[in-house]
């Protein structure tokens, strides 16, 4: 099945994160290829300008504010696109904060509870609704957003570093428990990407950074968005528990 002929028509999948950057560009991609799209985030302005652009573009959105790291958000975004769409089929758990870099033995405490709450239990919270719904469905898939950082080390962001590659084990066991009920569960692994978390950086840090990747320069959003929804899509059908980098040749060096 080729979904950009509209293989998700009928389909409704929920992006956490998805008021910029890498989960605006997967809600772009799912609404362009047929699916209802569920944009949850805690900036406002942004996720509803993510559902303008799905609308004038012709597709259909909702947005839901939600702060991942909150159990109940988790619950009532889910709630809310079982009320307005009536299933679940795909869920994409994007969302995720850095914090100022710190030696392991200066790390403020405050930073590391903050960036685990979000980006590993915050994804926790949300398959532990999502998986559910999508069983209920009949089936689906869910994507987490890991990182090169999944798979390698990096100086001063041990919260960040720690949490990514808790989410492969996260995901490994989900997808175990999950496969017979036809769910497929995978991560995928972006470098680094022109995102706003990359906004306060100079032009000469930009430069450095790209010059780790192999193909020399830094990704786009859409091209990590390209992948996460294939492998959403029926096309990556035995593909689930993986890691998949896109990392312009990062983890290669």
């Amino acid at each position: 099945m080729d979904t950009r002929a509209g293989g998700f028509a009928g389909k409704v999948a929920l992006v956490t994160g998805a008021a910029s950057g890498i989960g605006r560009a997967v809600a772009l991609q799912f609404a362009r290829e047929g699916a209802k799209v569920v944009v949850a985030d805690l900036d406002e302005a942004g996720g509803r300008a993510t559902v303008d652009r799905i609308e004038v573009a012709g597709g259909e959105g909702l947005f839901v504010r939600t702060d991942t790291a909150n159990a109940d958000d988790n619950a009532a975004v889910v709630a809310a696109a079982l009320t307005r769409y009536g299933a679940l089929h795909v869920a994409v758990n994007n969302a995720g904060i850095g914090a100022a870099e710190h030696l392991v033995g200066d790390y403020p405490v405050a930073d590391w509870d903050r960036v685990i709450a979000v980006n590993l239990s915050g994804v926790f919270y949300g398959m532990r609704v999502q998986l559910p719904a999508i069983v209920a469905a009949g089936g689906g898939a869910i994507v987490n957003m890991g990182s090169i950082l999944s798979q390698v080390g990096f100086r001063g962001h041990s919260a960040y570093v720690a949490a990514k590659h808790a989410l492969l084990g996260l995901t490994q066991t989900a997808a175990l428990e999950y496969g017979a009920l036809h769910v497929r569960v995978s991560v995928v692994g972006p470098a680094f990407i022109q995102t706003p978390l990359l906004a306060a950086m100079s032009p000469e840090q930009l430069r450095a950074l790209a010059g780790l990747h192999a193909l020399g320069r830094l990704g786009r959003p859409e091209e990590v968005a390209e992948l996460v929804v294939w492998l959403c899509s029926e096309r990556a059908s035995f593909m689930t528990g993986g890691y998949y980098p896109v990392d312009g040749g990062y983890l290669a060096q």
